[in-house]
């Protein structure tokens, strides 16, 4: 057999040298953002997990979450996915797979996860994004990733008319916040199976609420086109080279993300009082503007990684980077943390600490913890993560 049809030569573990460090830190980051909003999520019952009438310090954390962490985490989830895409792509080839192989490698391991979203989506969390991803990461693969620059250069001027359009609905919550008054506030849509009295409802539940979150996420697919852009260029990979690109990005993505943002979180802290109407220009616009928080936290990630390289790379780097080379199994270890931690039929701490948003913010930040050490112990011991391990084992079959 010659090395060329046998893909599994490309699924052995890259040596440190090969990786980039801006990625892995980029997913690793990315996790602390989606524990905060998971975590406020499963103790309120509710997306996007928001304290309705909040006293005290939960108002500066309504703020600090929608001006910083709702519906800016996933966007980079979203970003880094189609790098990754794209990365591993090159690592077939560069093992010799002939294109027709490296592609079917990608299709195997995105069906596999579509399955991996199942599983956790029925057994764990309503709220999952790995089946809607190797959704996209499918089509991806088939439909875009082989395309020439010039294709892939038309997900900027897709991206531009979204700078227009959170342009648009800004200048509407303006004139609307100009009117004043009113009562709105930010509502937190229940989640069934959040709320269940025992594991087996919640699983039922899960069944139903799977395919609709499902299908919301999957529009999705245009910041994972912008990440394999990205990854086409190498930008996270050398971003000494990109320096300037990234401080656009960085100033520009996380500016229209933290504007947008906002105005909802005024009013989640109820700092701002408008009506009905305003309030709905308000969720529009902070949910446009959070994708913009992708490549902006991608961005910024990538300037941060720029001075680390220029050091030794320390303790705390080097176990944040631990954890994005883990980015599958430190996602399905927060989940697993929630059904323990949270749920009202298991130990369900956000109800018994006075405010279910603040507690949930502290386990967020102690799971997160967590996974970073233990994702530095299989590092050092050469181990990938075991979701990881499984995923490879299910694309590439045993040797």
């Amino acid at each position: 057999m010659t090395v060329r049809s046998d893909p599994r030569v490309a699924r052995g573990p890259v040596q440190r040298a090969e990786r980039a460090l801006a990625p892995d830190l980029a997913r690793g980051a990315m996790l602390l953002i989606i524990a905060l909003a998971n975590a406020a999520g499963v103790a309120l019952a509710g997306e996007p997990g928001v304290e309705p009438s909040p006293e005290g310090a939960e108002r500066g954390f309504n703020l600090l979450m929608f001006t910083f962490v709702h519906a800016r985490g996933y966007p980079v989830f979203a970003l880094m996915f189609g790098y990754g895409l794209v990365q591993l792509y090159r690592r077939q080839q560069a093992a010799g797979a002939a294109p027709a192989v490296a592609r079917s490698v990608l299709l195997r391991r995105n069906a596999w996860l579509v399955a991996f979203g199942l599983a956790h989506a029925t057994l764990l969390y309503y709220g999952d994004f790995l089946g809607a991803y190797g959704i996209v990461g499918l089509v991806m693969t088939l439909v875009l990733l082989r395309r020439s620059d010039r294709t892939h250069r038309f997900v900027l001027w897709i991206w531009a008319l979204f700078v227009a359009e959170v342009l648009v609905i800004g200048v509407l919550v303006v004139l609307a916040i100009l009117r004043g008054g009113g009562s709105a506030g930010v509502a937190n849509e229940h989640i069934g199976s959040l709320a269940a009295p025992d594991y087996p409802h919640s699983l039922l539940d899960r069944l139903g609420e799977w395919p609709a979150h499902t299908a919301t996420v999957l529009p999705f697919i245009l910041i994972v086109w912008l990440g394999t852009w990205a990854a086409r260029r190498r930008i996270l990979e050398e971003p000494a080279r990109h320096l300037k690109l990234l401080r656009w990005t960085a100033a520009g993505g996380l500016g229209i993300a933290v504007a947008g943002g906002l105005p909802q979180a005024l009013l989640s802290a109820g700092l701002l009082r408008v009506d009905e109407s305003a309030a709905s220009l308000m969720s529009m616009l902070y949910g446009a503007s959070g994708m913009f928080a992708g490549p902006g936290y991608a961005a910024l990630i990538g300037l941060v990684a720029v001075r680390v390289s220029r050091k030794t790379t320390g303790p705390v780097t080097g176990a944040l980077a631990a954890l994005g080379r883990r980015p599958l199994s430190g996602y399905l270890f927060q989940s697993v943390a929630w059904l323990v931690l949270l749920a009202p039929y298991t130990l369900a701490l956000g109800e018994k600490f006075g405010s279910p948003s603040l507690t949930a913010a502290v386990l967020a930040v102690l799971v997160w913890l967590a996974s970073v050490a233990v994702a530095r112990l299989l590092d050092r011991r050469g181990l990938s993560g075991p979701a990881e391990r499984l995923l490879r084992r299910l694309t590439y079959g045993s040797r």
